[in-house]
């Protein structure tokens, strides 16, 4: 967000929070990318401010309700506030329960591994309408084939990625490969390390597909120990978030620090996966 927009989603969540009677002196600012996430003092609460439209926010509430009933390992909502999405100043806020950090060690592949299949093991008992991978893939097709969208790419990389992402996209989209609901994007950004074990945040970007796209978003170590993994197909699903994420670099609209670079740097390591020597 904008700086100015940060100072109003900040005002936002502390006037709500304050408005159930919580203590509010301070927010602390967690992420910033499309959503801002804060923790607000001393009450501890963590509030997830999104501009704009908040049809995602009520999935993601929703969801992660029905995940914390069945003991999946997902953060919780707060229990002192209200349930739902507020609205103030335009921006619809959620508010979740803090977790304290755990600071004796780091998550061990095994540790992510286990979490993610009970994460998955979950989300297969519920049923939400969620969008196909291949749509997310598809979006990242159309942004590459914008040359107003992109216009930093040269012909060589734009034809490339497109190419790249129109091959991955027959492979994950291959009919009799046994799919699910899927986290959408379990990377160790969304996850957590905390004294109640480890947890995952973020639920927004929920899609359906195979287990080795989510699997595709952690560290590598993470595969060797979760089971029945195809590991031809994770292989497959490394590269496409590569690709998609070098995609979204080249946005002319991204925002994400030091961007344009890390695009020019992914997508060495796109062609280098691929066996591509330009």
């Amino acid at each position: 967000m904008q700086e100015a927009e940060v100072q109003r989603a900040v005002a936002a969540a502390m006037a709500i929070v304050s408005s159930f009677g919580l203590p509010v002196d301070e927010a602390v600012v967690l992420h910033d990318s499309n959503k801002l996430t804060l923790r607000l003092l001393p009450c501890d609460v963590v509030a997830r401010v999104a501009p704009g439209a908040h049809h995602v926010a009520w999935f993601e509430l929703e969801l992660a309700q029905r995940l914390t009933r069945l003991g999946s390992p997902v953060a919780a909502l707060d229990p002192r506030v209200p349930t739902g999405v507020h609205e103030r100043d335009g921006f619809a806020v959620t508010l979740w329960r803090y977790y304290e950090p755990a600071t004796s060690r780091e998550i061990s592949p095994a540790e992510y591994a286990d979490a993610l299949e009970r994460l998955h093991a979950g989300m297969r008992a519920v049923d939400v309408p969620a969008p196909h991978v291949t749509d997310r893939i598809e979006r990242a097709q159309r942004l590459v084939a914008s040359r107003g969208d992109t216009p930093a790419l040269t012909n060589r990389d734009r034809e490339f990625l497109s190419e790249t992402l129109r091959g991955l996209r027959r492979v994950i989209g291959e009919p009799g490969r046994t799919e699910q609901l899927l986290h959408g994007e379990p990377h160790p950004g969304n996850v957590l390390a905390t004294e109640d074990g480890v947890l995952f945040v973020d639920l927004e970007t929920c899609c359906r597909g195979p287990v080795e796209f989510d699997l595709a978003h952690a560290p590598d170590d993470v595969g060797e120990h979760y089971p029945a993994v195809d590991h031809d197909l994770l292989r497959e699903c490394r590269i496409l978030v590569l690709a998609m994420v070098t995609a979204w670099r080249w946005d002319r609209s991204d925002e994400f620090p030091d961007g344009r670079r890390l695009g020019r740097e992914w997508l060495a390591e796109v062609r280098a996966a691929v066996g591509d020597d330009g």
